[in-house]
């Protein structure tokens, strides 16, 4: 079954509510403007209940299906928060925000899911109840987390839960999913050196140099991937910042590492912490300094359940047949606050190609209004055949 023809026929809406969204990037918490926006959107379209300032400014609608008969509750999850970024899409519609842009394509997934909410609103032709739930901070704020804490899942009974993120360099219009783990956990890193200040070109010697350490711990952390983590499984480890100094002739007596850690399994996930504090303590302390190590879990490894993961690669086929659908997808690097909804409760990830562009998080990406209907119709036809009117 293609794109279903009333999603089609809102495409030009749909991408009017996107274009509006990407005008107006909000950050983490503060999409007060966007929350407001898919909130009287719900409400117009006569959403059976409309929620806000779950999860401090998340969004929930509640649509009834003709029949209740099946008892069943599923919950759709879109995205609202944009990044940090300057944009330099060059777009008649860029961001209006100064640093502030929608380069992780949350504009198009809010948009594709408002799109499907009108649609269930009018048609009501399945037995149970859809949730649609618009989130704030998934860009490292865990805004998912926050809305499951208010009480997301207990509250409307959500029994499953389904999220989608787009996906460039994966054809457009094209499906990729797996079962199990799809995207990495995600975790920081920080790492203070302490040695010993002196002068850098007369007293050398007499100086702890934490720079030196800071170095040496650098080196040392890539072992952990190459030496401790079994080579079938994954792990990255990146120190991305290194603050040391004040001037070009004196040893500081600290050093500052952060960085992002990623895995697959959680037990790598717990070798790989352990191991990057004992390598960082033993380096400094056979320099002569000593290190000491927080270590902060952020978002789990997005782990999709078995039966679900069958299920939405099966109504992706239905949208754009079998060829366009990978359910063997190699897990992505990347992280995924919806990571914290599947620990709750059974549910799937699927990514939605994009085709050709830049990367998420590039000051020049741009999210391709085509696949809007691709993404809308896979909401309408997952609700409509796991909850079916009969």
């Amino acid at each position: 079954m293609p794109i279903i023809n009333r999603i089609a026929a809102l495409s030009d809406e749909m991408a009017a509510w996107r274009h509006d969204f990407h005008e107006h990037p909000e950050l983490l918490y503060e999409v007060h403007r966007t929350a407001g926006i898919v909130a009287d959107r719900l409400r117009e379209f006569g959403c059976d209940e409309v929620t806000t300032g779950i999860g401090r400014t998340g969004v929930v609608g509640v649509i009834r299906g003709r029949k209740s008969t099946s008892g069943k509750t599923i919950g759709l999850r879109a995205d609202m928060d944009a990044l940090p970024i300057e944009e330099t899409s060059g777009l008649p519609y860029a961001s209006k925000t100064p640093g502030l842009m929608h380069a992780c394509g949350h504009d198009g997934h809010t948009a594709m899911l408002l799109g499907a909410a009108k649609y269930l609103a009018e048609t009501r032709n399945f037995d149970g109840t859809a949730i649609v739930i618009f989130q704030p901070a998934e860009e490292g704020g865990a805004g998912g987390k926050a809305m499951i804490d208010d009480g997301l899942m207990t509250r409307w009974g959500i029994q499953e839960v389904y999220g989608m993120h787009n996906m460039p360099g994966v054809p457009e219009g094209h499906f990729a999913i797996t079962p199990g783990p799809i995207l990495a956990s995600a975790d920081s890193v920080e790492i203070t050196v302490r040695g010993k200040g002196g002068h850098g070109g007369a007293g050398p010697h007499k100086a702890v140099d934490s720079v030196l350490i800071g170095a040496q711990i650098v080196n040392g952390l890539q072992s952990i991937v190459a030496r401790n983590v079994d080579p079938l499984k994954s792990a990255v480890i990146s120190i991305c910042e290194f603050h040391a100094g004040t001037a070009f002739n004196i040893i500081p007596e600290t050093a500052l590492l952060r960085g992002t850690v990623r895995t697959l399994d959680p037990e790598v996930r717990n070798l790989v912490e352990r191991r990057i504090g004992e390598v960082a303590d033993g380096i400094a302390r056979a320099l002569g300094g000593s290190a000491e190590t927080k270590y902060t879990r952020m978002y789990p490894v997005t782990m999709n359940h078995e039966r679900e993961a069958a299920v939405a690669a099966d109504v992706a086929r239905d949208i754009v047949g079998p060829e366009r659908v990978n359910e063997r997808v190699v897990p992505l690097m990347g992280g995924e606050d919806f990571a914290f909804m599947l620990e709750e409760r059974p549910g799937a990830f699927i990514l939605l190609g994009m085709g050709d562009g830049k990367e998420c998080h590039h000051p020049a990406y741009q999210f391709n209004d085509a696949i809007l209907g691709h993404g809308a119709s896979y909401w309408v036809r997952l609700v409509e055949k796991t909850m079916p009117a009969g």
